[in-house]
């Protein structure tokens, strides 16, 4: 009966909260080799976010190595501190909200969630360079006042083997920046991430598999949801914390909703109409819960005009029907909070 109370307690809270809450309407607006002018924020602006993940990173030679290389010359303008910073404040200006989220590159793509040291010595290497990463973006977020900023990207392996390090972490990050924070765990590691009560938000790369199908049907992609969703409503109510998409998204290609992780599959024939009924279905099955703060769309480049459109079977919805999908679902949240 304690537990049941506490429950109804928690649903109540968040209920009484997201009705003065704005949903998160974000896209991951990545890092190029260029500066950032008032022309490749506009189209930004015409889906209606309110939010962009900014995305400086660090890199590893590889999935056994300790050391985070970042802030450096030989890096694009954008994954940079002096980047991450002109891009943010060209966001702001335009008033777009901004999660700073640094994350790491494994040389030749490898899963970051894998990343394994090989000895104690290693290990703690690793935690002192990371520290030296986070903490560097913390003071850039701090310093623009970045409303949220994100501590880690799927980086399982690690938390698993050092849980009382990203507890301490989580504690130094709060010494330097006082918005709210965040980690990104991926779709299938969130639910034992072990420091969730210490953060505001429950981030989730939201790659779910929902259907096998080749042309999965809007009724389908939602019945695929149901499951997800109740784990995902279950873990914010036990942790009194909202959920956030850190990531949300899918290739607009043939069985899209598959395997939403994946990267290298080039081959497959391109699904404009996949690609905009999956985005319409996570806007459908989540932005309406008061568990949900919103999401941030994978991926957002810089350069709209060229970027995507109807030959495309990547991530971005740019110049695609999801596009329009984005649009108009934005809007018209931000059209009912008057």
């Amino acid at each position: 009966m304690k537990r049941l109370g506490l429950l109804c307690l928690c649903l109540l809270q968040f209920s009484c909260s997201s009705q003065n809450a704005e949903k998160i309407n974000g896209v991951s607006f990545v890092g190029s080799r260029d500066a950032v002018d008032q022309a490749h924020v506009d189209p930004v602006l015409r889906v209606n976010a309110n939010y962009a993940a900014v995305m400086p990173f660090g890199f590893a030679r590889n999935l056994n190595s300790p050391n985070i290389i970042f802030d450096t010359d030989r890096q694009w303008y954008g994954e940079t501190r002096r980047g991450a910073k002109q891009y943010i404040e060209l966001l702001q200006k335009n008033g777009v909200k901004i999660m700073l989220k640094p994350q790491i590159w494994v040389w030749r793509g490898e899963f970051t969630g894998d990343m394994t040291m090989k000895s104690e010595e290693d290990w703690k290497a690793l935690e002192d360079s990371y520290s030296k990463f986070i903490l560097a973006y913390a003071r850039l977020a701090e310093e623009t006042k970045s409303e949220m900023y994100c501590i880690g990207t799927e980086l399982e392996e690690f938390v698993k083997n050092r849980p009382e390090y990203w507890h301490d972490l989580i504690a130094e990050v709060k010494k330097i920046y006082h918005g709210k924070i965040t980690y990104a765990a991926n779709w299938d590691e969130y639910k034992r991430t072990p420091f969730w009560k210490e953060l505001d938000y429950i981030g989730v790369d939201a790659y779910f598999p929902l259907s096998t199908e080749r042309f999965p049907t809007m009724e389908e992609l939602k019945s695929g949801w149901q499951p997800w969703k109740t784990k995902l409503a279950e873990i914010a109510t036990t942790n009194g914390k909202p959920i956030l998409f850190t990531e949300f998204g899918y290739r607009s290609m043939d069985y899209t909703a598959k395997k939403p992780w994946l990267v290298d599959q080039n081959d497959m024939d391109v699904n404009l109409e996949a690609q905009a009924d999956a985005t319409q279905a996570i806007f459908d099955e989540f932005w309406k819960e008061d568990w949900f703060a919103g999401g941030f769309v994978w991926k957002w480049f810089i350069h709209h005009d060229v970027s995507g459109g109807s030959k495309d079977n990547r991530f971005t919805p740019q110049n695609k029907p999801a596009e329009s999908v984005i649009r108009k679902h934005y809007t018209t949240l931000q059209e009912s909070k008057f």
